[in-house]
């Protein structure tokens, strides 16, 4: 950078910056929000190929950079978020200069007509919107065999530490965050994909409960799954970014339930002590046959930590549902109709207008777009899309039932625990076919380096206990660190 003192900053105060601290240093002059959409640039252009996360940057973000520090100067913040840049995934819809093509070349051209609710909502609190991040294509709906973190219009998402899975679907997110790309992200979760690659960045997730932030303006892949949420080296960072996403919206009936939370406090919430007397269930069934040695003792050491803590920890919690009781019929099901609407009602110069529009492109361009093949678009692409069908509702039914009212409710109830604590993203799905909330954590490191989390998960819309939960465990833990390389070296 021409700038010396800029520079400096850059190499020696940029990375693993909180919001919090940047709030700081502009309130005190010391810093513009012009200056750190600068720095985060230089280190995209710097180092960002290296894994590969973000896609396209704003071309606007500069400008309104700039003007966001001149209201500052005039007005004052709009909020505790005012002047950030972040990053959001390639499937919210972003009113400006970029594309929003959920990873896939048939919609490298696309412009969609309005921000996404939670954009919009962000923009107004003050957040700059800096670039758009790679994905899994298709939010790893499109093939079985496509691996975490690839897309045809990105490549591949590389995890910052190391040759390990980046997770998915919000895999450019999560990695561009965890290299000191941005301050915060966005992501999507249907089923563990920002809890997934939140334990695999060494970042906080969180997914929260359907209803609390709007999912409008998002390409869809389950409208009773999806949700957007927040991706942060700290809690405090997600908590801030999702403060601001938090909101009725018209276009979302569902939000009507987040209505008490649009003007509540987080901040009393991190409490040092938050874990003191909480009972903490653990339901081994759903992992103990598939986790490594490895990762095995890095839980037990973070259950340690939690009774060190002061929790209460309830072993062997049965929840009477296994993750492969809810199948993803459900899945396929809605994203056939969800998309067809979505696409059906995109910008009237994008021809791509139907799932199907979808497949015809990928065949007629299989050197590029088949390298996984698409048998999950096949599949989906075969239901009528009417959700008529009997298989349909016997999904629903099953799993909102299996998830929800025995899982969660009823079965964390009747062994006396207040919430669940997973390793890294084992039993994901549970939650998300419940429409429950959960928050990842970084814990701790393999000996080979992969980062390793836990995953607190709860009723809904008990995002005020989860995140006093895992505040309590991130300020014992202290499990994170930034990956090898950086914007010094």
């Amino acid at each position: 950078m021409h700038s010396k003192e800029l520079e400096k900053f850059r190499k020696e105060r940029l990375d693993e910056v909180t919001i919090d601290e940047l709030q700081a240093l502009m309130e005190a002059g010391e810093l513009t929000a012009e200056q750190l959409v600068l720095m985060y640039r230089e280190n995209i252009s710097l180092y960002g190929q290296q894994i590969n996360a973000v896609l396209e940057l704003n071309p606007d973000a500069l400008q309104t950079a700039q003007a966001l520090d001149f209201e500052r100067q005039m007005k004052g913040p709009r909020s505790k978020i005012h002047g950030i840049p972040v990053l959001v995934k390639d499937n919210f819809d972003t009113n400006d200069k970029m594309h929003t093509s959920a990873g896939s070349l048939a919609l490298k051209d696309h412009y969609a007509l309005e921000d996404a609710a939670v954009v919009k909502r962000l923009r107004g609190a003050g957040v700059i919107i800096l670039g758009k991040t790679n994905m899994t294509e298709w939010a790893n709906f499109m093939s079985q065999d496509m691996p975490n973190g690839y897309s045809s219009r990105g490549g591949q998402v590389k995890n910052p530490y190391g040759e390990f899975d980046v997770g998915g679907s919000s895999s450019g997110s999560a990695a561009a965050v965890a290299a000191n790309l941005t301050v915060a992200a966005l992501g999507t979760e249907t089923s563990g994909s920002i809890i997934n690659p939140a334990a695999q960045n060494s970042l906080v997730g969180i997914k929260p409960t359907v209803g609390l932030v709007s999912r409008r303006g998002i390409i869809p892949l389950s409208h009773t799954q999806d949700t957007p949420g927040p991706l942060g080296r700290t809690l405090r960072d997600a908590v801030a970014l999702l403060e601001g996403m938090i909101g009725k919206d018209g276009g979302d009936p569902i939000t009507v339930m987040a209505e008490p939370f649009e003007q509540y406090d987080w901040t009393r919430h991190f409490n040092e002590n938050g874990l003191s007397g909480v009972r903490i269930g653990i339901a081994r069934h759903l992992f103990e046959d598939d986790i490594s040695e490895e990762m095995a003792e890095q839980f037990k050491t973070a259950l340690q930590q939690l009774e060190k803590c002061g929790a209460v920890i309830k072993d062997q919690v049965k929840l009477g549902v296994n993750q492969e009781d809810l199948g993803f019929a459900v899945l396929l099901h809605e994203f056939k109709a969800d998309l067809d609407d979505y696409l059906g009602k995109s910008n009237p110069h994008n021809p791509i207008r139907s799932m199907r529009d979808v497949m015809s492109f990928n065949g007629e361009h299989a050197d590029k777009m088949l390298k996984y093949g698409q048998n999950l678009l096949e599949q989906a692409s075969r239901l009528s899309g009417e959700l008529t069908e009997r298989a349909y509702e016997e999904a629903l039914e099953r799993n909102r039932f299996l998830a929800a009212e025995q899982g969660l409710r009823k079965n964390l109830k009747e062994a006396g625990v207040d919430v669940l604590v997973l390793p890294q993203d084992f039993g994901c799905n549970i939650a998300a076919a419940a429409g429950f909330p959960s928050i990842t954590v970084p814990c701790s490191f393999t000996s080979e380096g992969e980062p390793f989390g836990i995953t607190f998960t709860g009723h809904a819309f008990s995002e005020p206990k989860l995140i006093e939960y895992a505040y309590a465990f991130e300020q014992a833990a202290k499990g994170r660190h930034k990956p090898g390389f950086s914007s010094g070296s």
